[in-house]
């Protein structure tokens, strides 16, 4: 299945960057790909750097005007889309939520992100409320996706419960990059880790996995740090981890990658994790720490 990653750099401009979007899909499309995936919250620049009500403004009902713009995308290009949109759900109730577009341009379904950071420049809990409709594929004319949103691709939980519920493959829109006063050695750690955790879920899990983030600097309009410098690398990698294609640490860029889905098959013949897997003796799991 031949799928494209658009890693995209966001200007304040909603529309310049939902018209740059839609170019990039045209082109994707005209070379064959049936699965497009965009990057996190890429309507806007990442504005969870700051806590500001004002920013609430940003959010858009779902279906709203943003879900009509893609689903045109979707429909004229006949592709699947997967976008990540800041969706207001009601006063006071907003997720961070991906929608996955079929190709007619209908809405495939929905996720919403479960797992939200608070850390310095990623204030998300002042935004986002967790995510309530679990950890469930979404099926499509090209295969059941299990799409997740930036920080859950930290954690194998999100990852397992998707390849339980059948999913065929990972996906992960994304927004991380540097404090720009990272050491480039600490730069280096964070951007390897990020990788290697996801490559340790196509693995665990006998899936392909396919991250898309953003790039270039954003400034924190606070001015308290010196903002994000977003570290692109979009990849792909097969479900043996392997890397299958990366896309530049610096620079938009367009990735279009041929995915085998009927590869996981035997990989899982191979590496029948899920065979083994002592489901009787996992119960602590769900408890936050073991005293």
């Amino acid at each position: 299945m031949l799928t494209a990653l658009i890693q995209q750099s966001c200007t304040p401009s909603v529309e310049d960057n939902r018209s740059r979007l839609a170019a990039s899909i045209a082109e994707v499309a005209a070379l064959g790909a049936r699965l497009v995936v965009l990057q996190e919250l890429h309507n806007t620049p990442y504005f969870c750097q700051v806590e500001s009500v004002d920013n609430f403004d940003l959010a858009e009902p779902i279906p709203g005007p943003s879900t009509s713009f893609f689903s045109a995308c979707a429909r004229e290009n006949n592709v699947v889309l997967v976008t990540s949109l800041f969706e207001r759900r009601a006063p006071g109730l907003y997720h961070n939520s991906a929608v996955v577009f079929e190709h007619d341009g209908t809405i495939a379904g929905i996720y919403r992100k479960n797992h939200i950071p608070d850390d310095p420049a990623y204030y998300e809990k002042f935004y986002f409320t967790p995510g309530d409709l679990g950890f469930r594929p979404i099926q499509t004319s090209v295969g059941s996706l299990g799409v997740q949103v930036c920080w859950d691709q930290w954690y194998p939980e999100g990852a397992r419960l998707m390849a339980l519920a059948g999913a065929d493959i990972l996906i992960y829109p994304t927004a991380i990059g540097f404090e720009s006063s990272d050491t480039p050695e600490e730069q280096a750690r964070q951007r390897q880790a990020w990788q290697l955790v996801q490559r340790g879920h196509a693995v665990a899990n006998g899936l392909p996995v396919v991250a898309v983030n953003r790039v270039g600097h954003e400034p924190d309009p606070s001015g308290q740090t010196r903002g994000i410098q977003f570290w692109g690398t979009s990849f792909v990698a097969g479900p043996q981890g392997e890397i299958l294609a990366e896309a530049s640490q610096t620079e938009p860029e367009n990735l279009l990658v041929d995915i085998d889905l009927q590869r996981s098959e035997q990989v899982r013949r191979w590496w029948p994790f899920l065979r083994d897997r002592r489901i009787d003796a996992y119960q602590d799991l769900s408890l936050r720490f073991r005293d």
